[in-house]
């Protein structure tokens, strides 16, 4: 597979950690238990199978807020898809991407509370999720309803805003992820034809195809100019104007160039440009920040007056406005979804059903991501010049040897001596330590991302396909036990 991002798309690193967060965060049993469950009415039930637990109380609402709030929050209870919002959710960098982004407070809708421009009176509460408090921790999700003065939306770089996006939780709105990602209207998705097939390089504009015509060809345009380097064509075309200002670094290294800050984020720039505006419209602030990490920010606000102006974005050293209104990162990072279905690592038929349904309804029904295999195929193993099959039975790692070379083998690992072979494959497997044979390293790998997403259906389905329990992470040396028993106290 290249090495080489995709115009328009996420870098190569960044798709092979979405492509495992698809594979284990959100199991194809969790989907199908959480939507029979929504689909009968019952939405307790559906937030007890996406391990979601349930903090608000419904009555105590209506004594605090009245009877039209706590019925609004009853209809939202009643079409809020867990699995989709958990599909969706932040994941952490330090996990290596696949488990949840720790002690976030996601706002899903607020209510109560009339909103004026540029300030709130009678301030809402919000239906809200939190997020796990450690990334390595048991992923759990707490659903909440909270007043807008409560400190557990504090502090607010931990607070995300998800009130506009609907299509995220709530599965009446879910269709509308189309037109997030430029699909509105009934037109192609950009990157994609008519019937949801990736567009090849070559089929790609080459000039500008103006305005008038295609939204998608405009949007993949953009995304040429950006993947070309040219910033301030793309910008222009999105209709912004760059400001050329030397950027003011932290680093003591002097100012850096505005392009270098903004290359440095992975926008999908024409829906960064419609959330801005949506945000300007609805009197949210009239300046935002599109956060950047330590390379600096970026910071969208009208060039003039009047809705139709054209915006002026400009580079800043990190943090420097931090208290200015945050454009929310799911609003201008490229949707990780479209990247997998484009480099093929994802069918359509393997996203989130709601999610496949959106945006490749011509793809047929989704079932969601497939579940571990059914059988655990022997491997081959150069062993004293000889090929030898090794395999999973009963829970043994299984090598064709008898009794008495293996426990010659276990003595002279016991005197210091090296193992190699069949015995080098069993010794890596238990103690983490050594080389396991190619086919073995993604069982592996699998093993222990299923542990950390609670996968209990996963894992009893590997080791009903005879695998072994013994088998220890190569990276932190924790034994399955060790995993499963931080993760649930309960358990081993």
């Amino acid at each position: 597979m290249s090495r080489k991002p995709l115009v328009g798309g996420l870098p190569v690193e960044e798709v092979a950690l979405w492509h495992r967060v698809r594979r284990f965060a959100v199991p194809r049993w969790m989907i199908e238990g959480a939507t029979e469950a929504r689909l009968a009415g019952d939405w307790r039930a559906a937030c007890a199978v996406a391990a979601v637990d349930v903090a608000l109380d419904l009555a105590r609402i209506g004594d605090r807020h009245g009877a039209a709030v706590r019925d609004a929050v009853a209809d939202d209870l009643a079409h809020l898809a867990p699995d989709l919002l958990r599909w969706h959710l932040p994941r952490a960098p330090a996990s290596g991407g696949t488990t949840l982004a720790a002690r976030r407070v996601v706002l899903l809708a607020p209510h109560g509370g009339v909103r004026r421009r540029f300030r709130t009176h009678a301030q809402p509460s919000y239906l809200v999720v939190r997020t796990p408090g450690a990334w390595d921790g048991p992923q759990r999700l707490v659903l909440d309803f909270l007043n807008a003065d409560d400190p557990g939306l504090l502090p607010e770089y931990l607070v995300k805003d998800w009130t506009a996006a609907r299509h995220f939780w709530d599965a009446r709105h879910a269709p509308e992820l189309r037109a997030w990602c430029g699909g509105g209207g009934g037109q192609r998705l950009p990157f994609f034809h008519a019937d949801g097939t990736p567009l090849g390089p070559r089929e790609l504009p080459d000039t500008d195809p103006g305005s008038g015509g295609d939204p998608a060809a405009r949007e993949e345009w953009i995304a040429v100019l950006q993947a070309r380097g040219d910033l301030v064509g793309a910008f222009a075309a999105a209709g912004v104007d760059v400001d050329p200002t030397a950027v003011p670094l932290n680093s003591g290294w002097g100012p850096g160039e505005p392009e270098a800050v903004i290359a440095a984020l992975p926008m999908d720039l024409p829906r960064t440009v419609r959330e801005v505006r949506r945000l300007l419209a609805a009197g949210v602030a009239d300046r935002f920040r599109i956060p950047g990490g330590y390379r600096g920010d970026v910071l969208v606000e009208p060039a003039g007056p009047g809705p139709d102006a054209a915006l002026r974005a400009r580079a800043e050293g990190p943090h420097r406005d931090a208290g200015l209104a945050t454009v929310p990162g799911i609003a201008w990072r490229r949707m990780p979804d479209l990247q997998l279905v484009r480099t093929g690592r994802l069918a359509p038929e393997e996203l989130h059903p709601l999610v496949a349904a959106a945006l490749f309804p011509a793809s047929g029904p989704a079932c969601g991501p497939p579940g571990p295999p059914a059988v655990l195929e022997p491997v081959r193993v150069r062993c004293g010049g000889e090929w030898h099959l090794v395999g999973f039975r009963d829970g043994e790692l299984r090598v064709p040897h008898s009794a008495r070379e293996q426990l010659r083998e276990q003595a002279m690992l016991a005197f210091g001596g090296d193992v190699s072979g069949c015995f080098a494959v069993q010794r890596a497997w238990a103690s983490g330590r050594g080389r396991l044979p190619r086919a073995l390293r993604p069982l592996r790998r699998e093993v222990f991302e299923r542990a950390r997403h609670g996968d209990t259906p996963g894992l009893a389905a590997l080791l009903a396909a005879g695998l072994d329990p013994a088998v220890r992470d190569n990276e932190t040396g924790h034994s399955l036990r060790d995993v499963l028993r931080r993760l649930d106290p309960e358990a081993g």
